[in-house]
This record gives structure tokens, sequence and C-alpha cells, in this order.
């Protein structure tokens, strides 16, 4: 596929995609929202592809919205009359993946700057891990917008003193990589000529694993977290039994017994 604001690679089971508008930051703009739904939808649909990693090109990971096409009111730019389609009543998803409906697990190589609409990449991706030059900040408050769907994910991920620290000031607080990782909201800071190299490798560790097992696993725990602890067990147990009924189900205690590496199918 040829796109001019992304770049779309896959290769060992592994998709790429890289925001590729380093002399804007990688800030997104209405294309780069239509080119990404486009590359989302093709790495969930392709059968050759088992785990997403999500980068950026030049020094930026992604700078969120691109505020010279942002309307004068501040609405989202669609294609479609206003309101007349569900997504346009649902929260913004800009650079995010349908992180609520796809199965496949994708992870965040944050390589430099990452703020606003960007940090939602970090927030919904299921891996994050982070360049030592990697900085998060969200700079809504400071040009004047409120910072809506981004703050309330980043305070589901940080403690809410700290979320409400970097969203009340705004540009003028920043997380180094290090204070990013000693909150949690990434699981690991590499030098930054290895992240790539270090996300191939924590996607391919991923890839060795029964892929459905691992879909099943995901969609447990990210469905879990909105419900209720008994409600979110059940539904995990709902996922176990499907995919017990699987060829792979059957293959990875057959591997074990026979003291060989197993042969996933994904079926």
């Amino acid at each position: 596929m040829e796109f001019e604001t992304i770049r779309y690679e896959v290769s060992d089971r592994i998709a790429t995609i890289t925001f590729d508008r380093p002399e804007a930051l990688n800030a997104v703009n209405p294309l780069m929202v239509r080119e990404l739904h486009t590359a989302y939808a093709a790495a969930e649909a392709d059968e050759a592809v088992w785990t997403i990693i999500v980068t950026g090109a030049g020094r930026a990971f992604c700078a969120g919205a691109d505020v010279g096409e942002i309307p004068d009111d501040g609405r989202v730019i669609y294609e479609e009359p206003y309101l007349s389609t569900y997504p346009q009543w649902e929260a913004p998803q800009e650079a995010t993946p349908p992180f609520r409906t796809m199965t496949k697990p994708v992870l965040a190589a944050v390589n430099g700057l990452c703020c606003g609409a960007g940090l939602d990449l970090v927030t919904t991706g299921d891996i994050a891990i982070a360049s030592e030059r990697a900085e998060f900040f969200d700079p809504h408050v400071s040009i004047g917008l409120v910072s809506g769907r981004e703050s309330v994910r980043l305070a589901r991920v940080l403690p809410p003193g700290i979320a409400l620290r970097v969203a009340l000031m705004g540009k003028h607080e920043r997380l180094s990589a290090e204070r990013a990782y000693q909150f949690g909201l990434v699981s690991e800071v590499v030098p930054h000529e290895q992240l790539l190299t270090r996300a191939r490798e924590v996607a391919g560790m991923i890839n060795r694993n029964a892929p459905l097992a691992v879909r099943g696993t995901r969609l447990a725990i990210r469905r879990g977290l909105d419900l209720p602890l008994h409600d979110a067990e059940i539904l995990a147990e709902a996922y176990r039994e499907r995919v017990v009924r699987t060829e792979d189900a059957r293959e990875g205690p057959q591997a074990f017994l026979e003291k060989r590496a197993p042969k996933w199918q994904c079926r």
C-alpha cells in the first residue's frame, strides 16, 4: 500500500506503521487519520500479521493534532456531513488504533516527542517502550483547549495527581522517558538507536506464543478493565473456552510433551 503521511511495512508477522511527517513533528492531519484507519484495518485483517508496532520518523513520535488544520470551532474534520455517522458521536480517535474492537496487540515505540493525541497511542497501546530521548506532555490548556479524552485516558494509567499535574500545567510540564517509566506510562526505556530493534524483539517474543491465545488474553484484559472483577473473570473464561477448541490449543500441550517447538497455525 502507498501512503503519503505514513509508512506501512510487514515482515516476520509484524506490521510496522510509521508516522511520516517529520517536518511537522508527525502531527496528525485529516489525511493521516484516513491513512492510519486504512493501515490499522489492513493489519487487523491480514493473516500474515500477528503483532503491530507504531512508531514515528524523525525527532517526534507524534505531536498531536496539526493545529494549522483544526477548524475555528475546534471540531474534528470528517468527510461525511456533521454528526451523520456513529464515529462522530464517539470520542475522536485521530491517530489511535481501534483498540476496543481489534484483536491484535499494538506496541508503541516512542522515539521522541509525544504529546496531545500522541499520548493516546501510549495509553491505549498494549505495550509501550520509549527511547531515552522521548518526552511526554499535554499542551491542550496552553493553546486554549480542554484536554478531553487524552487526560481521561492518562488518568487511568498515571496516578491521578501526576495526570492532573501534566494536564493542568500544559506545555510547561514534561515527563522524561525515565519519569514515564517510573510512573508506569512506558514499560521499558532503551538507547535511542536500539528502539526499533528492541520493539521488534518484543513483538517477536509475543509472536512465539499462540496467536489466538494472545488475542484472547489481550481482549480479556482490555475489556475486563471496564467491568467489575467478577464479570471480568467470567468474560475471560468465555475467551478461554473459545480458544481451547482450536488446533493451536491442542498443539501447545502436544509440543510440550514431545519437547519440541510448537507449530502455530492460528486456527
